[in-house]
């Protein structure tokens, strides 16, 4: 297969699912709208999963591990919350299978094993904690409970993509209990804004935090923080969510605790989680149409090393050099890799880490180590520069702060570009169809205005931004009174 990839400009879509393929990210499996993740791309995960535990465990958070499977009676103790999932959950009936008698080799369903319960697999997991919670809070000191688990979970989906949208995927989900409303609140204010700060820093994806409509909040919560970034394609990706569960789910399983005056009260709950589906922001927010383009921090290598050589003498002292430029690099706690395969010529190799966005490739020929330099060729802007040995390692640890700035702000440039404040709804469908991005637009406030504008548009509101501003004007579709403005847009 050709390496080069159709351009965004001809088609966004068919350029997004071919480079996952092609930089051997993950591909489609035997089950239907499920994926492979390949070592590539589960080694970006792997990073990001790193990353976000840290900040975790900074903020008091501990992992465990919950069951994949949840009673159906269990499900459905709290009703929004079984009523929100219930058309993505698949069920476990049986729990054994037997010979096919009419079909021999074949096996089928033994009717015998049928279970006394349903098992419904996770989409989520507040009903299996929840239950568990019980039983591990009885007083006040026994809380604040912080948990977090890393786990897979099951959305039968009918349309999939690789990444952003699977019948499974990974994620991690948090699940706490508090004693009182105000710190519940926080707690899920906080997580909110770990997810903003890992996005920023580490995915060198700008977000814009802000609290999602009462259609649009998970289901069984009282509140829904989000943070919300924009693609390439001008669409809309929900990057993570934080939830105030309220008491539903204490009053749904019976979690109590007492008091400090020694009277029993419910919990105050939060649940927050982010998925595999940064994977797919990651690929949208940087890539070009030559490949990846990936920021340094969450790069499985940041910089590879390319020998250039005619003969074995010179590819051994090419590799001594390289050995000892690997040795200072990884002091420094940067990764690198010595692409020395015998079977791929420089070309191919180049080629290769060009399309997996590595950021920083340095070639060494024989020219080279006479004249005690190197190329460096950056993945971002394309660019080569010849540098001195001694001065490698202090230019390759600037060089990369620069590139995970330099995405930073192209990201961030190109969001700000792509907010349009509007006040007609010609001028609303103008901007959507021709400039796309977000829209920032007053709203009256009703599910009904909501739903007819995503009925007309295909837009949905994306947040009531964090940083709402009262603003007296009228809704761009009702024309009833609105007290500010919301973030309109597209989105995956």
């Amino acid at each position: 297969m050709s390496k080069k990839l159709t351009s965004r400009a001809e088609d966004y879509s068919k350029w997004y699912n071919e480079l996952v393929v092609k930089a051997d990210l993950a591909e489609n499996s035997a089950v239907r709208g499920c994926m492979v993740i390949k070592p590539y791309g589960y080694a970006i995960w792997e990073k990001m999963q790193a990353e976000l535990d840290k900040m975790f465990k900074e903020t008091g958070h501990q992992n465990a591990y919950f069951p994949l499977f949840v009673p159906k009676s269990l499900f459905e103790a709290e009703e929004k919350n079984a009523e929100g999932f219930a058309k993505e959950c698949a069920i476990v009936t049986h729990y054994r299978l037997q010979n096919d008698p009419d079909r021999p080799g074949k096996l089928r369903v033994d009717p015998e094993a049928k279970l006394e319960e349903e098992l419904i697999v996770r989409p989520t997991s507040e009903a299996i904690i929840w239950n568990t919670f019980r039983g591990w809070v009885q007083s006040y000191r026994d809380l604040p409970l912080l948990i977090n688990q890393w786990a897979n979970v099951v959305r039968w989906e009918m349309r999939t993509r690789l990444f952003l949208r699977t019948a499974e995927f990974l994620w991690q989900e948090g699940h706490t209990a508090h004693e009182t409303k105000a710190e519940a609140l926080t707690e899920a204010e906080t997580m909110n804004n770990v997810y903003a700060t890992f996005a920023e820093k580490f995915m060198a994806i700008p977000v814009i935090q802000g609290l999602k409509t009462e259609s649009e909040r998970f289901a069984g919560a009282d509140e829904t923080y989000c943070i919300e970034a924009l693609m390439q394609d001008g669409k809309a990706l929900q990057a993570g969510t934080s939830h105030f569960l309220g008491q539903n789910f204490a009053k749904a399983f019976d979690v109590k605790f007492a008091n400090k005056e020694g009277k029993q009260d419910y919990v105050w709950a939060t649940s927050w989680g982010v998925s595999t589906r940064l994977m797919g922001a990651l690929i949208m927010t940087h890539s070009d149409d030559l490949g990846l383009v990936l920021p340094p921090s969450l790069a499985p290598n940041q910089v590879v090393i390319v020998p250039i050589y005619k003969t074995e003498e010179d590819l051994n002292a090419i590799t001594e050099v390289a050995n000892t430029i690997m040795g200072d690099l990884r002091s420094k706690n940067m990764t690198v890799k010595f692409d020395n395969r015998t079977t791929h010529r420089p070309g191919a190799k180049f080629a290769q880490h060009e399309l997996q966005g590595v950021p920083l490739r340095i070639a060494i020929g024989a020219r080279d180590l006479a004249n005690g330099t190197v190329e460096i060729a950056r993945r971002d802007t394309l660019t080569k520069q010849v540098v001195a040995l001694s001065d490698l390692t202090e230019i390759i640890e600037g060089l990369l702060k620069e590139m995970q700035d330099g995405l930073f702000k192209k990201a961030l440039d190109f969001r700000d570009s792509h907010i349009t404040e509007v006040n007609s709804f010609e001028e609303f469908k103008n901007i959507l169809e021709n400039k796309t991005g977000f829209i920032s637009a007053h709203w009256d406030g009703t599910i009904e205005t909501e739903d007819k504008i995503k009925e007309i548009t295909k837009a949905t509101i994306r947040c009531i931004p964090l940083e709402f501003k009262e603003e007296d004007g009228v809704c761009v579709y009702s024309g009833k009174p609105s007290k500010g403005r919301v973030l309109f847009a597209k989105a995956y």
